[in-house]
């Protein structure tokens, strides 16, 4: 079921994601093309409140020219840990801290052409502060109750991955 790497060529260096061509070898000898987008991956947070409510962010995505909800989130720096990363991104986006996290796991977001991995927890124990975005982004934090998002996710109001796979896995972990 394995292909083999034969040569690997970078089309694009990019800010965010590289684009590299890669000639590679199937499992019956033929040789194929891959298209690979490197990323040094995420981490997202569930932020939950002692009353039940997420801390949530709205906020444009360009690619969907949309405003979607979702939870805070951020890209990793290559070598950082993912914990790190996570306060980092909790801070920056909701200018809340947390006493307690947890690890839910981690997603492939599209593991056919991307080697993005996002690392996702639970953070509990909240401590309100003042967020500091960085300059290019803007969005408003948002609390929802958590069975709201349940409910919003089963109806498909809300589409963004990450936040429905943490959503999901925290109602299975607090069971």
């Amino acid at each position: 079921m394995k292909e083999k790497t034969l040569t690997t060529t970078m089309v694009y260096p990019g800010r965010i994601i590289n684009v590299r061509k890669d000639e590679i070898e199937l499992p019956d000898g033929m040789p194929a093309d891959r298209e690979v987008v490197e990323h040094s991956g995420g981490v997202c947070i569930l932020p939950l409140t002692d009353d039940n409510m997420i801390v949530m962010v709205k906020q444009f995505r360009y690619p969907f020219k949309d405003i979607l909800l979702e939870i805070p989130a951020g890209k990793r720096q290559y070598g950082e840990e993912p914990l790190e990363c996570g306060k980092r991104e909790l801070l920056e986006e909701t200018g809340y801290t947390a006493g307690k996290f947890d690890y839910l796991g981690e997603l492939y977001p599209t593991p056919a052409y991307c080697t993005e991995i996002i690392h996702m927890y639970l953070a509990r124990e909240l401590i309100a502060g003042e967020s500091c975005l960085d300059e290019d982004e803007f969005l408003d934090v948002v609390k929802l109750p958590f069975n709201k998002a349940v409910d919003m996710i089963r109806e498909n109001q809300i589409p963004d991955a990450k936040t429905q796979l943490a959503v999901l896995k925290t109602k299975f972990f607090l069971e």
